[in-house]
């Protein structure tokens, strides 16, 4: 098999990824902003996602050792087929159904969108270990690239989601983004390379799906708390918080809304992935040993931690919605979102560094596997903790979620390879 050239496939491995982040993103936020209209309570939103999160879990693990024996091109193109036949089934959702009915058929759906996005992501993930250059921070600089892009892309699907569940509905949306999509699959099926690594020898087992290597586990227990601390607030709290302040209950009003949410949480996630691109600049990463990156990732952890402490007691402060109280949210919002750019993306350079390239595929399977995990407690502490004490205790669970990831981090300052 030829050894394909690295940078264009790394631009395909790119463009196949940010295709699916876009409507990855478009379709959280319209079965988020859709059920919450329909009047679902926090909790029943939380278990919408509560089998995509899951799905990752077992996703990531098995994911690694299929890319590990049919290639990263197969995974990836598996990722993006499953998502168009999970939007595709999303759009026989019957308006008729019951409440628990409901539920279940999209969680259903929900899980084969998560298998999709675990398969797609750990994926391109892994083609950059073993396509970025090795010298001058390069492999830091092209991991930061993707995942900052993607992370831009993403938010411009939550904004496409809401815009198109105003603009044309749930269902017109819904099958719009599955034929994009599906044009994009045969095109990447059409001009990805040749050749791109990713395949172990037939002897292989399937065991060994835990890292060998301290760090590897060490960082993955950190980014399981990073990424809970973010999904505390993210998935249900604050949307739902803004959706009673911006909404008067009219179909204009719930218009309105749609865009105004959508936008912010497009905002954010844009502006977090920009902070994750330029990452590596900001913290000097040219020619950087791993043991200072790995004290930084401590530092930056720690200060995520006030941040959701913080807007945890000026919302108890406030006693309900404020506009005082919405204008501090947003702008607490913004910088817990640059803290945790830093922190996500030096996580995302230590696990390729970290990694052993004979068995990169697992490596990072597990490590996101870890990730799906957070995801996973956030999604379900996010309308839990917001039904039981509203927006208050949902953003001091994300403070100890942080506090969490903080001490996970530390002992990589002094761990051994």
């Amino acid at each position: 098999m030829s050894t394909p050239d690295p940078l264009r496939a790394y631009a395909a491995v790119t463009a196949a990824y940010w295709a699916f982040m876009l409507s990855d993103g478009a379709l959280r936020m319209l079965v988020l902003l859709h059920f919450n209209a329909l009047g679902f309570t926090p909790v029943q939103l939380a278990w919408l996602f509560l089998l995509y999160e899951a799905a990752g879990i077992v996703t990531n693990l098995a994911a690694g050792w299929l890319a590990a024996r049919f290639g990263l091109a197969a995974t990836l193109h598996g990722g993006l087929a499953l998502q168009i036949g999970a939007l595709v089934a999303l759009a026989q959702l019957d308006p008729s159904w019951g409440v628990a009915a409901s539920v279940a058929f999209v969680m259903a759906v929900q899980g084969v969108s998560g298998v999709a996005k675990d398969l797609a992501k750990m994926s391109s993930k892994s083609a950059v270990k073993l396509l970025a250059p090795k010298e001058d921070g390069g492999l830091f600089r092209w991991v930061a690239l993707l995942t900052g892009s993607k992370n831009a892309v993403k938010g411009l699907g939550f904004f496409l989601g809401a815009a198109l569940l105003a603009l044309a509905g749930f269902e017109a949306a819904v099958w719009g983004m599955a034929g994009v999509l599906a044009v994009i699959l045969l095109a990447v099926v059409r001009f990805l390379p040749a050749g791109l690594p990713g395949r172990m020898t037939p002897e292989e087992a399937w065991g060994g799906w835990r890292s060998r290597d301290p760090r590897v586990n060490r960082l993955s227990l950190a980014r399981m708390f990073l990424f809970g601390a973010r999904d505390v607030w993210f998935v249900v709290g604050v949307p739902v918080y803004f959706q009673s302040v911006l909404s008067d209950g009219t179909a204009e009003g719930r218009r309105e809304a749609f865009f105004l949410i959508g936008g912010f949480l497009a905002l954010w996630i844009i502006a977090y992935g920009a902070v994750q691109a330029l990452a590596p600049r900001l913290l000097g990463a040219r020619g950087q040993p791993e043991a200072e990156t790995a004290r930084k990732a401590m530092l930056w952890a720690g200060l995520l931690v006030p941040i959701p402490c913080a807007l945890a007691l000026a919302a108890f402060w406030a006693g309900g919605p404020a506009p005082w109280l919405t204008a501090i949210l947003i702008g607490g919002l913004l910088l817990f979102g640059f803290v945790f750019a830093v922190n996500s993306s030096i996580h995302s350079y230590l696990i390729l560094a970290y990694g052993d390239a004979a068995r990169i595929t697992r490596d990072v399977g597990f490590y996101y596997m870890a990730n799906a995990a957070g995801r996973l407690i956030g999604t379900l502490l996010s309308g839990l903790s917001y039904q039981a004490g509203g927006l208050p205790l949902c953003l001091a669970t994300a403070g100890a979620m942080a506090l969490a990831s903080w001490l996970a981090a530390r002992p990589l300052v002094s761990a051994p390879a």
